[in-house]
């Protein structure tokens, strides 16, 4: 609190009168007591001037702090707070962004095939690696915009656009597969949901599920949930325990319809995927049921019926660990499917599949430093299917995988891959295929510039490669449509080429 004019100039001026009346003793007794008054009168005038100064500012800061509060009150800080929100991209429009681009070249100088689905086990999933094999330009544009209202609540609009081809030449309309692979629109943070929806998050729209995940080294999703629909995110059921529910729709292309009187008529049918996923810790349980009716009136080209019901489950565990031997990380998964949720990789997307499909499948991976500038990430796929579209037909193969990189600079590394496949493939005659046994093998040595290395997931790189292949001669044999036995690639095969991959 200041101080009054009178409290202030009481003391100021008993102190200054003896301090003069000592000086005028010892030094100047000749002084007149009106000097004396004088100079008294212009030290409290100017004891005046400097309170009415203070006074002032006083006054000053009281219409500051006023303003301040004024501007608080109508929403200051959060204007702020957007400020500072924007600024850490956590608001307003954003990119991200996926592409690979790629050549792919023989031992004579001509486009080879590749792709990590080209041996007969990747009719069905069967995966093997991806370094030095994909002759592709795959591009992921994402557009995001996020959005904070005043009650607090968040919006997140997102758009993916996505083209896949694999021509070389620069202008690519007539083979592009320009699509729009996500629509849609997610809300969370909303005051009104309290409980076990105080953190949930609903969306709706065209979508990949926010849980999908992948083994990066073989291009191939562990799980793939998508469609068009609707659900609720991250529902608490207690401090563990979060749990998702959502329902996708897939449509199934037009398929023929089994009908004496007229053979060329034609069908179409949506299938509907129901799915709980739980959180429960590290452990993750995904239950699936599906439907598409009248699936069942499929043309199956054989006396089986396609079918219209399915099942599917995931239990999968997510490691902060190397297998628990170091640091790293891991994830393991074991997931079933019967009926329609026998393709049990990408949920509903299989309208061939019989009602008496069963599929089971394994997959494990994992990503380390084994040593201070060496980093090893094994991955290990497998599948035993039956009846999946035809009676009695089987479907058995193992991928095993492993990416070794050595970081010799701060730009540059050596990375190296190793992919073996053992198959055991009996289609009875599905679509003109078949049965055959055997194995393939491949090695790639990459040598790779990036900005800066470190980690499995850094990117941007380009790569230089040389890869060989190998495969068993049988292999040849399961179908006129795949790569193996074409002409030029029959095995102990060289293919060669660069390949740049970014994102962000």
């Amino acid at each position: 609190m200041p101080l009054s004019g009178t409290m202030m100039r009481k003391p100021l001026v008993i102190a200054i009168t003896f301090a003069s009346l000592g000086v005028t003793a010892n030094a100047h007794a000749d002084i007149s007591d009106e000097a004396l008054e004088a100079r008294l009168a212009a030290l409290e005038s100017r004891v005046a001037a400097a309170e009415q100064r203070a006074a002032a500012a006083e006054q000053r800061a009281k219409r500051a702090r006023a303003t301040l509060k004024a501007l608080e009150d109508t929403g200051l800080e959060k204007r702020l707070a957007d400020v500072e929100a924007h600024a850490e991209g956590d608001l307003g429009l954003s990119l991200d962004a996926y592409a690979r681009s790629g050549l792919l070249l023989d031992s004579h100088g001509k486009s080879a095939p590749g792709g990590p689905f080209l041996t007969p086990a990747g009719s069905t999933g069967g995966a093997v690696g991806r370094l030095g094999n994909e002759p592709d330009t795959y591009v992921e544009t994402t557009l995001n915009y996020k959005q904070r209202f005043d009650n607090g609540a968040r919006s997140h609009y997102r758009m993916m656009l996505a083209d896949s081809v694999t021509t070389s030449n620069d202008w690519t309309a007539e083979e592009s597969n320009l699509n729009v692979r996500q629509a849609y629109v997610q809300f969370s943070e909303l005051p009104s949901f309290t409980g076990a929806f105080e953190d949930a998050k609903i969306w709706a729209g065209k979508r990949f599920d926010r849980d999908n995940f992948d083994i990066h080294w073989l291009d191939s999703d562990i799980i793939f949930l998508a469609g068009t629909g609707a659900g609720v995110y991250d529902i608490r059921l207690n401090d563990d325990w979060t749990s998702n529910v959502s329902l996708y729709g897939r449509s199934f292309s037009d398929f023929p319809i089994v009908s004496r009187e007229n053979p060329d008529l034609t069908g179409s049918t949506d299938n509907l995927v129901f799915t709980l996923n739980n959180h429960i810790g590290d452990w993750q349980w995904m239950v699936n049921g599906l439907s598409a009716n009248d699936n069942d009136r499929r043309d199956t080209g054989n006396d089986a019926s396609a079918a219209d019901t399915g099942f599917h489950t995931m239990l999968a565990y997510h490691g902060n660990s190397f297998f628990g031997l170091g640091e790293g990380s891991f994830k393991a998964a074991a997931l079933h499917g019967q009926g329609l949720g026998a393709e049990v990789k990408s949920l509903g997307a299989d309208g061939d599949l019989l009602d008496e499909a069963r599929t089971s499948r394994l997959a494990v991976y994992g990503t380390t430093y084994v040593a201070p500038d060496w980093r090893l990430a094994p991955a290990m796929l497998a599948q035993h299917s039956t009846d999946r579209y035809a009676r009695g037909d089987s479907y058995d193969w193992v991928t095993l995988n492993a990416r070794l990189a050595n970081e010799l600079t701060d730009n540059f590394e050596m990375q190296y891959e190793a992919s073996y496949q053992w198959m055991d493939l009996d289609p009875k005659g599905y679509q003109g295929n078949n049965a055959v046994d055997g194995d393939y093998a491949k090695l790639t040595v990459a040598p790779t510039f990036k900005p800066q290395v470190g980690g499995f997931w850094q990117r941007p790189e380009i790569r230089l490669f040389a890869s060989w292949s190998d495969w068993d001669e049988a292999l040849n044999g399961f179908t006129n449509g795949d790569a193996l036995g074409d002409d030029s690639f029959t095995g102990s095969e060289w293919t060669f080429g660069t390949q740049m991959e970014v994102w962000f």
